[in-house]
């Protein structure tokens, strides 16, 4: 084991921050690791906002109905970017209207995520802690409003990060053979009893955790994680190609 990938699988989630901002050497060095990540094409078709201003920050919070986004030490939003590169293409005399496709917002939104996993990376490798916020998407026409987004310009999460203030333990992750395969998926039926030694698994973790114990297998989990709908995640489609995104 190296100590890269040891670093990965002790990955957490930090939810709880030491009141104490990333310095701009700091953030400065984030950004570049995440502009280091693979990028389709090399388009590098994503943008970064650091979200420094308090009211944003608490603004961000509210839409994610996440009350700790607003107490991080350092908040970026990744965004699918397709303006800048639309504007160079323009300017070559180009036509632009594939832009608004569904593929070129794909690509956006996946080198943003790329982005976004070596950004993590890198600040837990300073000591660091933070959590993806996909909650960001509550209100995507809010965001975007509140960030002056562009059209061609899309968030796609978030990141909370800062000193942590918090050990959470490890969660248990799937046994390898539940979500590694070899040439074809299998059959539902040959994982049955993998996934019921998983649930006892997950059962294990939450009830001998230091906080927020609670008894409650795998299953369960998904199957309330299914049930739960926001409205602005129903729309999510509609506001996305009201920033001329994903048309078609």
């Amino acid at each position: 084991m190296n100590s890269v990938i040891d670093l990965q699988l002790q990955h957490r989630s930090i939810r709880k921050f030491k009141k104490e901002a990333l310095s701009e050497e700091i953030v400065s060095k984030l950004v570049k690791a995440g502009q280091h990540a693979a990028t389709s094409n090399y388009a590098q078709s994503y943008s970064i906002i650091s979200i420094t201003d308090p009211k944003k920050k608490k603004a961000i919070a509210e839409i994610g109905q996440q009350a700790h986004i607003a107490e991080s030490g350092h908040l970026f939003i990744m965004l699918a970017d397709q303006s800048r590169n639309a504007s160079i293409v323009a300017k070559q005399g180009g036509s632009t209207n594939i832009f608004s496709s569904f593929d070129k917002f794909f690509i956006g939104a996946t080198d943003a995520i790329l982005a976004a996993q070596n950004i993590i990376i890198a600040a837990e490798s300073l000591g660091l802690g933070g959590v993806i916020l996909g909650c960001i998407l509550n209100q995507v026409d809010e965001l975007s409003t509140l960030l002056k987004l562009p059209p061609l310009v899309v968030p796609v999460l978030g990141i909370s990060l800062g000193y942590p203030d918090q050990e959470p333990q490890l969660k248990p992750r799937m046994p390898e053979d539940l979500i590694h395969f070899e040439n074809s998926y299998p059959q539902k039926d040959n994982i049955s009893a993998q996934l019921e030694e998983y649930d006892n698994t997950v059962t294990e973790y939450y009830s001998a955790r230091d906080s927020n114990k609670r008894f409650e297998t795998f299953a369960q989990m998904v199957t309330d994680w299914s049930l739960q709908t926001n409205p602005g995640r129903l729309k999510m489609l509609g506001n996305i190609q009201k920033q001329d995104m994903a048309k078609f």
